[in-house]
């Protein structure tokens, strides 16, 4: 199963758990969804997040290489390629140094928090709702998008 941030075109978000990304897309192209706040049936997915944890080590995390400076004369391909670059050196970074949690994110994060496991650096996938719980316990978070990048040869086999 696979968790997707959803959005109805009134602003309500949401999440919907689906077989795969597939199963997600035929739902939407048959309008088999509807926000559950308003009704709506014109829903659309919307970037998802993910989330990270700093444990309280005492020992420095390696801190990710500052992105190269970019000169704003430089042609949009080029701008975009240094962040790609820069983006990838930044993930790879986050791989390495923190724990993939999944979907058990907020469990993990607050079973640190109350000294149940061990504090470690940890990434996964919350929803606002669990967000707002962790706030209110206490739990520092940081959301970022999720980025992917294609290459230009299976760019052009999906279309």
């Amino acid at each position: 199963m696979v968790v997707y941030d959803l959005i109805c075109s009134q602003g309500h978000r949401f999440e919907g758990w689906f077989q795969d990304l597939k199963d997600l897309k035929a739902q939407l192209k048959n309008r088999q969804l509807a926000c559950p706040v308003c009704g709506d049936e014109s829903v659309s997915r919307r970037p998802s997040t993910f989330g990270v944890v700093r444990s309280g080590r005492t020992e420095k995390a390696p801190v990710p290489a500052a992105a190269p400076a970019v000169s704003a004369a430089g042609p949009p391909e080029q701008l975009i390629e240094q962040f790609m670059k820069s983006w990838e050196s930044f993930s790879k970074q986050l791989e390495k140094e923190f724990d993939d949690v999944g979907t058990d994110f907020t469990d993990e994060a607050l079973k640190m928090h109350y000294g149940v496991s061990a504090p470690r650096n940890i990434r996964g996938q919350s929803t606002e709702d669990q967000d707002a719980l962790l706030k209110k316990e206490g739990v520092t978070v940081y959301k970022m998008p999720v980025l992917s990048r294609k290459n230009s040869s299976s760019s052009e086999e999906s279309n």
